[in-house]
Formats: C-alpha cells, structure tokens, sequence
C-alpha cells in the first residue's frame, strides 16, 4: 500500500493521455452500466491490471479465490497484469483507457482522469454492484469512502483498510521528557527536545516525497474538514487563505525545529524504517501494512517492549473528530463497462463474498466489517490494539493530496515542500509559489 508517487519522467506522458482521453468521449465504447447482465456464463481468461506487490496479501488472496472458482468454471482463470511501480502503471492504464483497450478489471484512485472515464460510462458503478450482490453493508463506509469521487458517486471496490499512525519510542520520549502531544502545534516544541536529548526526532522517508506531503494535509483537515483539498485543487481555495497558511507557517515551523532527519530528502523507505526501529529516531508516521515489522516479534528486542502509537493530534479549532484521520483503503479496483457481462459478474460475487475471510486470514485488515482479522502468533499486544482501532473510525478522511491534486500542481507541491522545510524558501514564497501552479493546471483538470 503506497499511495501515488508521480514522477516527472511519467508526468508528461500521463497528461498528454489525459488530453486524448478529454477529447476521445466520442469514441468511448457505448456502455449500458448494467448491472446484471442477461446472458449464459461462458468461461474465459479475464484481466486485472493492477498496481500491487506481486507476493501481496491483495494479489495472493484473490489468486486463490479466482482458482477456487475456476474449479466451478472449466475454462476461467485470472490474467494479473502486475505493474507495482506507480508512475509506470499510470502510464499504462492512461494509455489503454485512451485506446478504449482496458481489461475487465482495473486498478485506479480516484482521480480526474477516472472520474471522465465514469463520465464517459466506462466504468460500472461500484456502489450499484455491491448492492445488487447484497455485500454493501458488509463494507466499512471508510473504506468505501476514500474510494468515492467528490460528488458521492463510488466507481471503486477497495481490496484493503489501512490506519496511518504516527509509532513512537516512549523510551525516548521519557528521556527527553516529552509526552505524546495533543495538539499538530506541540510538534515544534517535542521535536526540540529530542533533537536536544541525542535523537532524530522524526524519521521520514522523504525520497518518495509522499510522506511530507501528508503533513501538509494534517493541519488543514483539522482546521477546514476535507473540503479544504477539494476546494483547492479546483482553485476555489488557496493556501493564502487562512487555514491554508497557518499549514504552510506549520510546516516550516517543522523545520525550524529540525523536526526531521538531516538529508531527509535522500532518505529512502527502508531507511526511515530502520531509523526508528533501531531506536536512532523518535517517531515514525506509517500505516499498518507495517505492523508486521512494528508490532510482532520481528522487531528489535532492543526496542519492541518501548513501542507505541498515538493517532493524529487535534488543533484548538479542529473541525474533525479525534478518530478521524487518514484511513486509505488504498487503490480501488474498477470494473470495465465495455466487457462486462454474467462471467464477470458471477465472478466478482464470488470473490467479494469470499476474499474478507481469506485476506484476514492473513493478519491483515478487511475492507469489510463482517470477519475478524487473525492475530499472528508472533504478534506484540500492540498488534491487537492496533486492529482493534479500525472499529473506532470516524466518516471523515484526511485524504492523501497525492490522490487529489492534478499530477503538475503535485510535483511541484512535493518540490516546493521540501524546499519550506529545508528553509531555502519561506512561507510567502512557497505561498505565491504553490498558488500560481494550482490556478493554472488545477482547475482545468477537472473540467
């Protein structure tokens, strides 16, 4: 589970098929959206283009189940077309929905360039499907949330449920004489005690930018509610106006406290990890696709028993609940309008019924309610806790802006970041800076 990591080398590629698609509604293939589809079942090969770990829990789980119906059905199987790299994956996907060429299936966030596809009645309507299969009310309404489009509709079917907790050493906390803070503004003053008691106060992955542009998204989703980044990428809000502000003063105050590590921008994944597990930085902000390395005994004995985690803090004016924060469900699966038919019906019922009990099995976190996830054996008590936590989440999402904005405004967002917490730009620059970009590529994405 990473969210979206667009690269400059996959930028230009992916707009001009943006701009193919805009203009290709004509020949878009005509679709009914129907649902239920008359029709006898005659098996074939079937597609899923996907952006997920090959050895996933995702792709593991539903290879079993797609061979499981392929013993009812001779003649099915699943063709997974497996592409994890992001960027290149977008490329891809863009290219063939542009040539009206998508699979059966199909991995997509919620974006501008799906939402024209749902437009252009490419896809199925997700939210239909699971109702008429009787497994809607099965789902988590987060998860099903984080898959919808900004006006409700839900075209995506989410295969996961993530919690995004910022883990700490509460060794290090207790020598540096900090507590977990309550509020986004005691950040600056606890990194400045742990920088001065010997620790890198935060570990951050900053080579893949996407972790630092979480932290813009907390401070504005407590003070303005997730409408802020969907007022924004419209340019219906700026980061002039109040809330979006008092993000950016807070985020440079992060690096005026030397919140994170030096050379931050150069950290890499398994870097930052290890930073914190090895007991050198304080805290660490990941989701709980981690809690096999953060809460089982996989972990360092030298620093398991002080691991901990707290939720995202509140602000004095926050206008979003304590249990609300970011839950992604991950990349939603999408179904073609174009080759849907009983096959691809009685399969995907199939499926969906039967994946929360295969995918908990796992010891991960079902998309849906209704089954329990299996606790490994070598699990710490933090693991239970941690699981335990899905059942007290609020409706509203902190959503990852890497989803949200237009592919140029968030390039230049990931750059203009690290620039602000390096201190090589100020607040009002990287305002003015931000605010230029998102007026001219944000609305027109999503005309």
């Amino acid at each position: 589970m990473k969210h979206i990591r667009i690269r400059a080398a996959a930028l230009a590629a992916a707009a001009s098929v943006a701009l193919v698609l805009s203009g290709c509604s004509g020949g878009a293939p005509a679709a009914t959206g129907e649902i239920d589809p008359e029709g006898e079942i005659e098996p074939r090969e079937i597609s899923w283009l996907l952006s997920r770990p090959a050895d996933g829990g995702v792709i593991t789980a539903m290879q079993q189940i797609a061979d499981e119906y392929a013993e009812q059905h001779p003649g099915f199987s699943l063709n997974l077309i497996t592409t994890p790299d992001r960027p290149s994956y977008i490329q891809k996907y863009e290219t063939l929905a542009a040539a009206n060429k998508l699979p059966e299936l199909f991995d997509t966030d919620a974006t501008p360039f799906a939402k024209k596809l749902a437009d252009q009645g490419r896809m199925i309507d997700a939210e239909a499907l699971l109702k008429d299969l009787d497994l809607y009310d099965d789902y988590r309404p987060a998860a099903l949330n984080y898959q919808r489009f900004d006006d409700g509709s839900l075209y995506m079917i989410p295969f996961e449920f993530q919690l995004e907790f910022f883990w700490y050493n509460t060794a290090l906390f207790e020598q540096a004489g900090v507590e977990v803070p309550e509020s986004l503004d005691d950040f600056p003053a606890m990194c400045e005690a742990l920088r001065a008691s010997g620790v890198t106060p935060i570990a951050l992955d900053g080579q893949d930018q996407w972790p630092l542009e979480r932290y813009m998204a907390y401070h504005p989703f407590r003070t303005a509610g997730p409408e802020y980044v969907q007022e924004l990428k419209k340019g219906d809000a700026a980061f002039a106006d109040p809330d979006g502000e008092a993000a950016v003063e807070w985020l440079s105050s992060l690096g005026e406290a030397g919140c994170f590590a030096e050379g931050f921008s150069s950290t890499g994944y398994a870097d930052a990890q290890a930073l914190f597990t090895s007991g050198k930085a304080a805290v660490y902000n990941i989701g709980t696709w981690e809690l096999g390395n953060l809460a089982t005994e996989n972990l360092d004995e030298g620093v398991r028993d002080d691991v901990d985690y707290f939720t995202l803090p509140m602000t004095p004016d926050a206008v979003t609940a304590a249990n609300e924060y970011v839950t992604p469900s991950g990349i939603g699966m999408a179904v073609s309008a174009k080759t849907f038919d009983p096959l691809v019906r009685t399969f995907l019922a199939f499926a969906l019924e039967r994946y929360p009990e295969v995918y908990a099995a796992t010891g991960a976190l079902s998309p849906t309610s209704n089954v329990e996830t299996t606790i490994p054996d070598n699990a710490t008590p933090l693991y239970e806790r941690a699981v335990e936590q899905a059942n007290d989440v609020g409706e509203k999402i902190a959503m990852p802006w890497d989803t949200q904005l237009d592919p140029t405004s968030n390039t230049r967002l990931q750059q203009e970041l690290t620039l602000l917490v390096q201190g090589e730009i100020t607040p009002d620059e990287f305002i003015e800076t931000m605010d230029t970009t998102i007026a001219q590529n944000g609305p027109a994405a999503f005309e």
